[in-house]
């Protein structure tokens, strides 16, 4: 009869136990919308205790969200950044299939980017969040493709924008990604060894994928980007004409039409300064009469004062 007694109260206190748990985590909850975050913590670690030694499924999901909450009350209520990232790896350790856990992946790859500028982890544990198909996929497919980027690991950088364009070919992202990609292309171009093979196909390629924007997504905001971009691999291929009409036409829609004009004003010095000087004169001494010639503005319909902003 002892014996029965005692397994009765065993269960009754394990029952209460389980109970007491979403109890803690209400007061929690109270306690953040009352601006009492250790108050929080407090009840976050309590309701903890509770479930720790329960294995049930309810139990697992009190647990992955009291886990949860308190990264969050770390991070978003007290700023402190390694006691939250501590807690965004248990919450991923002890439930790592739970929604969750997905958000927590989300916001400790950021808080190791930022914070610790550990750029592999955080691709880590965003390429660890994909596997979970989430609705924001392209989102963060894409800040995978730039935290490549920020690496300089530019051929990863345009292997993971071609991935996202083609999974999610829909996305709002997608401008983004192709945009990324010649980016990455153009930096390849610059960072390989002068006299390589390398570097003008890498200018082609990114010229090739900087007009593929401009045509597929010709009201992006980042159209004209393109557009002055593609001058810029014209210039550094040294045809400075090209260069300058590509930027003519990048001035009609270029959010910042003085930086496109100081581009254009110093490729006009270095074709002034690679044009002989005896070509100038004997047209001055034989064609008095002549008007003289017109910019590459002027030609492709700017004006003199145009071209000449910036010199």
């Amino acid at each position: 009869m002892r014996r029965v007694m005692l397994a009765l109260a065993l269960a009754l206190a394990s029952g209460c136990s389980r109970d007491n748990a979403p109890d803690h985590m209400q007061r929690a909850r109270d306690a953040i919308f009352e601006k009492r975050p250790e108050e929080a913590l407090v009840e976050y670690r309590k309701a903890l205790d509770v479930l720790r030694m329960d294995e049930t499924a309810q139990a697992q999901v009190l647990k992955a969200r009291a886990l949860k909450g308190a990264a969050d009350v770390y991070w978003l209520e007290l700023r402190k950044v390694k006691e939250a990232v501590s807690v965004y790896k248990e919450l991923i350790n002890q439930c790592p299939e739970s929604p969750e856990a997905l958000e927590g992946r989300v916001v400790l790859a950021e808080l190791l980017r930022v914070y610790f500028r550990d750029l592999r982890g955080a691709i880590d544990q965003l390429t660890a969040a994909l596997s979970r198909n989430p609705p924001q996929g392209a989102e963060l497919h894409y800040q995978v493709a730039k935290l490549y980027f920020e690496l300089q690991d530019y051929q990863q950088c345009v292997l993971e924008s071609r991935k996202l364009v083609e999974r999610f070919a829909t996305s709002a992202f997608v401008d983004d990604a192709v945009y990324l990609q010649a980016q990455a292309l153009h930096m390849q171009a610059l960072k390989a060894e002068s006299g390589s093979p390398d570097v003008p196909r890498f200018r082609q390629e990114a010229s090739r994928t900087y007009a593929d924007l401009i045509t597929r997504f010709p009201d992006s905001e980042l159209a004209p980007h393109a557009v002055f971009e593609t001058g810029k691999l014209k210039a550094e291929s040294g045809d400075n004409e090209k260069a300058i009409e590509t930027w003519v036409q990048a001035l009609k829609n270029h959010p910042e039409p003085a930086t496109v004009q100081d581009a254009i004003a110093r490729a006009r010095r270095r074709i002034a300064a690679t044009t002989p000087e005896e070509v100038g004169s004997r047209t001055t001494a034989f064609d008095r009469n002549r008007p003289p010639p017109r910019t590459s503005l002027e030609a492709v319909g700017g004006s003199a004062g145009e071209a000449d902003h910036g010199d």
